[in-house]
């Protein structure tokens, strides 16, 4: 059973504001109007009675009072004021709406009735025979006693009026009148009321409940919309944060391995400056101490030949140098435009290599910040030098376009290709991190018909 109500109470919190008000306003409103009803049907239903009872009786007591004697002296009537009696109440109007009529003395005895077995029987007194004898004119429409059977038989409406009969000088209730009164015609006016009165009742609530039905419908509409509207901007925020999350921790692990990555930077650079321009300039060093420089002068002409190749030697290693200095070092392209910086990597790649390149440019490209020219740069140098290495510089192309917002430059050559997963080098290693720290996406494509390599940036124009 509990666990019945925790499934009711779970499903009724489920439902929207609406639906709960449109629940249990309407029962709780059909309720009140059923209260309402009843009560105002009642209501009108005791006072049109009893005004209609207020009349009739007054009007049987003005033609029926002035015909009794003094029923304080008299117990019981004489036969010429029956025979006045039966004369009254049988003709003209009053006889055709009356069709019982008793005569009631203080100890329940019948003093008169138009049924003439029932004149000098003792009855018991009803409530309404007590009323009656207390001043209260009383009635009653289709109900009847035990001793009414007859005119529960004649199958019409019927009003039942007991009306007190007062002493003229004293104004004491010395009998009551009791008569039945043919109320058809009342019957079908009093319905008339009672289902006038309810349709307003319902009318009336109907109106209430769909005016309130409609403020508490758009209130909930609006509650629902901020309702999914915060929800979107939960979801959007949880979204943005894991986002953020993640890049922190990706720009960590790109932190930790581009901090590698410049280790083996400089243990190559060593090993270059090691193995290039300090072994030239040490053989040079072994040659000036040749005894063509310490002996006598009888080596002229040898001493001649061992400068030049001296010469030759210093000249090998400052060129491996100025070609080391050249890949470390920048050109000024922090102030340069995207397109320019383009076409710097590119000619000093065909300077350098002998080789062309064919530039793919749009009309526009944004302005991108420092950080971004310069990894768009370095991405373009080391693209055509994996060209020129493992694609002998066969079919190099660079392009560069927007899309949806996002800058993308590809470095591509018609070389035989290689395996991305193991050949990936020092040089597109440090791009692909280097990229991937700023935002950025980094995507080798590599195979029989050559080699692509994408990046794609989402840039910012800077003023």
């Amino acid at each position: 059973m509990i666990r019945i109500l925790q499934n009711l109470a779970r499903r009724w919190s489920e439902l929207s504001l609406a639906v709960q008000f449109l629940v249990a306003g309407g029962f709780g409103l059909l309720a009140i109007m059923l209260v309402v009803g009843f009560w105002v049907t009642m209501q009108i239903r005791d006072g049109v009675i009893r005004n209609s009872a207020a009349t009739t009786a007054l009007y049987v007591d003005s033609v029926i009072a002035p015909l009794l004697p003094d029923l304080r002296k008299s117990e019981e009537l004489s036969e010429s004021v029956k025979q006045a009696l039966d004369e009254t109440l049988g003709q003209g109007a009053l006889g055709k709406r009356l069709v019982s009529f008793r005569l009631w003395r203080r100890d329940g005895t019948v003093l008169y009735a138009k049924n003439a077995a029932l004149i000098g029987r003792r009855f018991d007194l009803s409530d309404n025979l007590r009323s009656a004898f207390q001043g209260s004119v009383t009635a009653q429409l289709d109900t009847f006693d035990g001793n009414e059977s007859e005119e529960q038989a004649v199958g019409v409406p019927l009003l039942e009026i007991y009306n007190p009969v007062r002493e003229p000088w004293s104004g004491d209730v010395v009998a009551v009148t009791e008569f039945f009164e043919v109320a058809g015609d009342f019957k079908a006016t009093l319905a008339s009321a009672l289902m006038s009165s309810w349709l307003i009742v319902a009318g009336t609530t109907l109106t209430a409940f769909l005016l309130l039905s409609g403020i508490v419908l758009r209130g909930s509409r609006t509650i629902d919309d901020q309702r999914g509207a915060l929800r979107r901007q939960v979801s959007e925020l949880q979204g943005l944060v894991a986002q953020n999350s993640a890049l922190r921790h990706r720009v960590q692990r790109a932190s930790r391995r581009a901090t590698a990555l410049n280790e083996r930077y400089l243990r190559r650079i060593g090993a270059d400056l090691h193995d290039g321009p300090a072994q030239l300039v040490a053989l040079a060093a072994l040659r000036m101490d040749s005894p063509v420089f310490s002996g006598d002068g009888h080596w002229g002409e040898s001493r001649s030949t061992e400068v030049a190749m001296i010469r030759k030697t210093l000249e090998d290693a400052m060129r491996e140098i100025r070609g080391i200095c050249t890949g470390l070092v920048l050109p000024q392209i922090e102030t340069a435009a995207t397109t320019d910086i383009l076409r710097l990597a590119v000619n000093e790649h065909e300077r350098r290599t002998g080789t062309s390149v064919t530039l793919k440019l749009p009309g526009h490209l944004p302005e991108p910040g420092a950080s971004e020219k310069i990894s768009i740069y370095r991405f373009v140098q080391e693209g055509l030098n994996n060209a020129y290495r493992h694609g002998q510089g066969k079919d190099q192309v660079v392009r560069a376009e927007m899309k949806n917002g996002r800058l993308f430059v590809e470095v591509s050559d018609g070389g035989p290709g290689f395996d991305p997963a193991r050949a990936e080098g020092l040089g597109l290693a440090g791009l692909r991190e280097r990229v991937e720290s700023i935002g950025g996406q980094f995507e080798t494509l590599s195979g029989p018909q050559g080699t692509r390599l994408v990046i794609s940036l989402s840039v910012e124009e800077q003023a």
